[in-house]
């Protein structure tokens, strides 16, 4: 008999079984069904693992896109702070870079796994790799353990599912934890890639166009629906990435999935209004002189795989003199800098997504506890529920403070006085 079970050993299921094995649980079993823990946070943030966010509490909330009310308790028990404060005490030195990101300063995100897998075997926990759950105990609707996909059954007092999402799969997220929790009756939001690259109809040739301080938007059958300032890249063929696009994509997959029109409209001189740009036009034209060409005015205002684009939209041929260039042409110059306009077609699937959106629903979990409304001793953290947030350390975060606090719920259920942190 187990006190505690805990099912998936990414961030949130680690933080679950360390916390309620130092807080005093006396058998604690995380179970994970790969060969090692912590395999996708080996990978996030480009193998560097973006940890959390310095943000005030406030401005932290506000980045959770989903479930913020819900998570604002989790937080407060376990906060960005805190988590700053246990990373370094494990021994992994963090360094808080641009945009108030804090990454391991060794930039290796193994260090950050390493040590978080070996605080848990540490405080008292057991871990058990290659051990995939088949489904959940369930007897007078409380949880009485798991049966193993080998036929093993394992008797708890509670069991905490902490599977993850169904992004990057190959990493061993592929839903068995929304399906454990559907059987046992809970309600599942609708399943989609959220931070994911979008596939929008540009012109051929952009590969590898990375693009610094735009602003996108994306209109929803015509209306601005989201607005983003940063950095954007063109990773393959009519795929756009980077930071403002993940962060404006669960608008977009959201609609798409709807059967809405998505268009994206990209300000190339966000600094610039269209009258500032106007002069600033007829500045770089007045020192080029009347017989230098559309070619290059556009060399002065844009990367080398924009110019031509931009000057057919223009409807301004490369070899036209600035000295025939009339006010009109000027104008529509203008017009396409500040609104370059493509459809979005579609979004890249789960593979290439950073996040699951959607999951358990959170009216049917207690948000001062994290435990199941219709089984007891059921408890959820991390991806699996239904919460999830912009790029930039949010999301592990929240995997983090709900771990922590459904540990410590655990620990409670079995009777073991929580610990303060």
């Amino acid at each position: 008999m187990y006190d505690l079970i805990v099912v998936g050993g990414g961030p949130a299921g680690l933080m679950a079984a360390g916390t309620a094995a130092a807080a005093g649980a006396r058998r604690v079993l995380l179970l994970e069904k790969m060969e090692k823990p912590a395999r996708k946070l080996r990978i996030t943030g480009k193998g560097r693992c973006n940890v959390t966010n310095d943000r005030p509490r406030e401005e932290f909330l506000a980045k959770v896109r989903q479930g913020a009310d819900f998570f604002g308790t989790a937080f407060r028990m376990f906060d960005n702070r805190a988590a700053v404060r246990f990373i370094e005490m494990l021994g992994v030195p963090l360094a808080c870079e641009r945009g108030g990101r804090y990454f391991p300063a060794s930039g290796k995100a193994w260090d950050v796994a390493d040590a978080l897998v070996s605080w848990t075997s540490r405080s008292g926990a057991e871990i058990r790799c290659h051990a995939p759950v088949a489904s959940l105990r369930i007897e007078h609707n409380t949880v009485a353990g798991v049966v193993l996909e080998s036929g093993e059954r394992l008797e708890a007092r509670a069991v905490l599912l902490a599977t993850g999402g169904v992004s990057y799969p190959a990493t061993g997220s592929t839903g068995e934890g929304h399906e454990m929790a559907y059987k046992a009756g809970h309600r599942i939001e609708p399943l989609r890639p959220a931070l994911v690259p979008l596939e929008a109809e540009v012109p051929k040739g952009l590969k590898g166009l990375a693009l610094r301080n735009v602003e996108l938007s994306l209109l929803v059958n015509g209306s601005a629906a989201e607005r983003r300032f940063g950095e954007m890249e063109f990773t393959a063929e009519g795929v756009m990435g980077g930071a403002i696009v993940l962060q404006a994509s669960r608008t977009a997959v959201d609609a798409l999935s709807d059967g809405n029109r998505v268009e994206a409209v990209i300000d190339l001189k966000p600094a610039l209004s269209a009258e500032k740009l106007r002069n600033r036009i007829g500045r770089e034209m007045a020192s080029l002189g009347n017989e230098a060409s559309v070619k290059l005015l556009l060399q002065k205002l844009l990367p080398p795989q924009l110019r031509q684009i931009m000057a057919k939209k223009a409807a301004l041929p490369l070899s036209l003199p600035l000295g025939k260039l009339s006010a009109q042409d000027t104008e529509r110059l203008v017009s396409v800098l500040k609104g370059w306009r493509f459809p979005v077609r579609d979004y890249r699937p789960f593979t290439e997504a950073i996040v699951t959106a959607g999951g358990v629903d959170l009216s049917e979990v207690d948000s001062l506890t994290l435990e199941s409304r219709k089984i007891g001793g059921l408890y959820f953290a991390g991806e699996l529920l239904d919460i999830d947030a912009d790029t930039g350390g949010y999301n592990i975060q929240v995997a983090f403070s709900t771990g922590y606090l459904a540990g410590k719920s655990a620990v409670g259920t079995v009777g073991v006085p929580a610990h303060k942190n």
